[in-house]
């Protein structure tokens, strides 16, 4: 009889530590919403934007087309699957036991696109007053270029100067320059051209990757609207809304580079970015970007001498100063040694 009222006392204290607990999940009422996203092929659908219509809660895909979202929103819900090329849709869910699968249309009609750069104001791209390229997130997702900034050049009047891994100079019209200060370049209607400089350093102050909804370019002059610094065209790269676009998402990028080991031995590139965007209500949200790269850019290792000795900043009267007896050697990339610099 002693052993039975032990076991007994022991399975009701079990039960009373375990109470607290069982209590906490009735009361928070959170469930997890979870599935897979594809599109008419099939294939899944990275960075799908995935909200309980009618409130702030929300994610995106990962690049297996995967979410989940934790809620206690009362049930039937509706839950609404948007993503850039792709027709948005709503679908009913009535409880949490059962593993959601969406596949999303492709929305293929350029009328349906809109612009906001041309004006100032959303309008149908086919309405704009002036000329006018857009990538979308298919588009870039799409292109073979390394990254979506690369991605520019496959615009229809765009070139592209490559100065190092970050500086990336776009020219349009003709005007194929290292240093274009004629073209705009704005991150949602704000210049981000460098202030000293006065040109746009690639994107290496602008928005990463995961933050890029789309990019509209104007290949002609759009000084009526930007001022004269829009002369030779402007990019404006549009970011995605945190009210629309939340969760967390990261990315990591590894390669290789100076692979023919010519003038600098095979050196690791690598590219780590991260976003994060909430919204509190519908009138309050905040987003955070980062990234870093690290690599080995190109190094200009010539010697050639600049100044040689039969200029006249040299010493022409004495031949026997000539080659590497010219006091006023100046190399080209051999710093410190500006015998020109008085």
């Amino acid at each position: 009889m002693k052993i039975f009222t032990s076991a007994l006392k022991a399975k009701f204290l079990l039960v009373l530590l375990f109470f607290p607990f069982f209590s906490f999940a009735q009361i928070n009422g959170n469930y997890i919403l979870s599935g897979i996203v594809k599109d008419d092929t099939g294939q899944p659908l990275p960075s799908v934007s995935v909200k309980i219509k009618g409130s702030t809660t929300g994610t995106t895909t990962n690049l297996q087309g995967k979410f989940s979202i934790t809620s206690n929103a009362k049930f039937p819900l509706r839950i609404v699957f948007s993503s850039i090329g792709f027709l948005p849709q709503e679908f009913e869910v009535k409880n949490s036991s059962s593993l959601l699968s969406v596949q999303l249309v492709t929305q293929s009609l350029i009328v349906n696109e809109v612009v906001v750069t041309a004006s100032r104001q959303e309008e149908k791209i086919l309405r704009s007053p002036v000329a006018i390229e857009k990538l979308d997130i298919r588009a870039i997702r799409n292109s073979p270029a390394p990254s979506f900034y690369d991605a520019l050049e496959n615009v229809k009047g765009v070139q592209m100067i490559t100065s190092s891994l970050t500086f990336k100079v776009p020219n349009t019209r003709g005007f194929n320059i290292p240093n274009n200060f004629r073209f705009m370049q704005l991150v949602d209607g704000v210049d981000m051209q460098a202030a000293t400089l006065g040109v746009p350093l690639g994107n290496a102050i602008g928005p990463t990757e995961l933050d890029i909804a789309s990019i509209e370019i104007t290949p002609g002059a759009a000084s009526a609207l930007y001022g004269m610094n829009a002369i030779n065209g402007m990019a404006n790269l549009i970011t995605k809304n945190p009210f629309t676009y939340q969760g967390l998402s990261i990315y990591q990028r590894t390669g290789v580079n100076h692979v023919d080991g010519i003038d600098v031995d095979p050196s690791v590139l690598t590219e780590t970015a991260l976003r994060y965007a909430k919204a509190f209500n519908k009138k309050l949200a905040f987003k955070i970007n980062g990234s870093y790269m690290h690599g080995t850019d190109w190094i200009s290792n010539t010697r050639s001498d600049q100044n040689t000795n039969n200029l006249k900043s040299a010493n022409p009267a004495y031949p026997a100063l000539n080659g590497a007896n010219n006091a006023a050697f100046d190399g080209w990339n051999k710093y410190g040694d500006d015998a020109l610099a008085g």
